[in-house]
């Protein structure tokens, strides 16, 4: 599936109330992953804000084969290649003042690592929903892919900089709290 295509424009979007209801409504805790309940639960309580989709990212490896798989990379010699399901966050922000100053600050959080992290759309997102956007954290060789083969020295990189862009993510929304 691609899930990377540059940014696009904000554009008028009369339907967006209608689709933010909607879209909250029909968002379940079951199916977000359990380390972002929190950081999902905050974006979506943004007005001018929703969630369409997220994952905190999987690893995949011998032995573990789970593809809902939440725990960090262990500490291995064996390992050499690990099936990397990517982290990203689909949000669709209101063209409006503090969604667009939300939008500026949410295209910071690539300077983490730029390799590693991109600030994007999703084309089959934008169809549904205008001004959708998404933030994911994948090697730049795979933006254009949702899944990825590492080695194992840049999964764990990789597992790092996850860590540390749900952070980031978790720390500007606190900054948007303070100023609403």
């Amino acid at each position: 599936m691609e899930t990377y295509t540059e940014l696009k424009e904000f554009m008028n979007d009369p339907r967006f109330e209608e689709q933010r209801q909607k879209g909250l409504s029909g968002l379940a805790e079951a199916v977000i992953d359990e380390p972002i309940i929190g950081i999902i639960q905050r974006i979506n309580q943004l007005p001018y804000c929703f969630t369409l989709q997220s994952c905190f990212g999987h690893f995949l490896y011998e032995g573990q084969s789970d593809p809902n798989n939440l725990d960090p990379l262990p500490v291995s010699r064996t390992i050499t290649r690990v099936d990397y399901r990517i982290a990203y966050v689909a949000l669709c922000i209101q063209n409006s003042v503090p969604g667009r100053k939300f939008f500026e600050e949410l295209k910071k959080v690539p300077e983490i690592d730029p390799q590693n992290i991109q600030f994007c759309c999703a084309e089959w997102f934008w169809k549904s929903h205008i001004n959708s956007f998404a933030l994911q954290v994948e090697p730049d060789r795979f933006k254009h892919k949702d899944t990825a083969v590492l080695d194992y020295q840049e999964a764990l990189h990789i597992d790092k900089v996850r860590n540390e862009f749900f952070t980031q993510i978790k720390d500007l929304l606190q900054k948007q709290q303070a100023v609403r």
